[in-house]
């Protein structure tokens, strides 16, 4: 039985791609490099920094100058990072069930806490979520299983009781490691990865929010 649920931000409870992309767009016209378009954007935000600055640059860590375009990137980010972010269409009904349910919900993310903090304040979830793991919350983040072990000690429920709700193949992989089941947010960016999403290892996959609590209820045992 599943009695509690987790959620990645990134793509998954919030569309942020504006915010972080245009900071990678301003950070390529600092440099001279051709901007991207939202929709190019859009695959590699769950990747955070390091997959747009090698969408932008070309460049992996470790490179020379990575690093400095790094920093550079996460101050452009901090000054834009709540402009144009918002929640999915239908991400507040589902919030609004698990709550009227008194089913408990929480927050893993690989944005670091300088970011997820004052992202969710302008969301308007603070407060809501019963845990937030930020990215720098542990010695590992995604894809190792760390964040989602420590969501589930901050629930005080074991981690096969929890599903853990994502976009990306590493949040699938977590959510394996951690031994919760997985469901995969197709509303989401779905960042480019070495295996075609249906092959990633996840308990469902759901193209709406509004998919997701279908899906859930039976899960969670629940009358309909």
């Amino acid at each position: 039985m599943v009695n509690a649920l987790l959620f990645d931000l990134d793509g998954t409870l919030a569309d942020t791609a504006p915010d972080l992309g245009g900071a990678l767009n301003d950070l390529c016209l600092r440099y001279q490099r051709p901007c991207q378009p939202l929709e190019r954007l859009r695959p590699f935000v769950s990747q955070g920094a390091r997959g747009l600055i090698r969408l932008g640059f070309e460049i992996e860590p470790g490179a020379p100058y990575y690093e400095e375009l790094r920093q550079e990137f996460m101050t452009l980010y901090e000054t834009r990072q709540s402009r144009q972010s918002r929640l999915f269409d239908g991400i507040i009904p589902v919030l609004d069930e698990l709550d009227s349910r008194l089913i408990p919900w929480g927050i893993v993310t690989n944005k670091i806490a300088r970011f997820t903090h004052p992202v969710l304040e302008q969301l308007g979830l603070s407060g809501r979520a019963r845990c937030v793991i930020s990215g720098d919350s542990c010695a590992r983040p995604k894809p190792y299983p760390d964040p989602l072990l420590a969501a589930a000690t901050a629930l005080h429920l074991p981690a096969d009781q929890l599903v853990y709700v994502g976009d990306d193949e590493r949040d699938m992989v977590a959510a394996e490691a951690a031994g919760m089941g997985g469901i995969v947010a197709r509303w989401g960016y779905l960042s480019p990865s070495l295996r075609p999403v249906e092959e990633w290892p996840a308990l469902a996959h759901v193209s709406t929010p509004a998919d997701l609590l279908s899906t859930l209820l039976p899960l969670l045992n629940l009358p309909r």
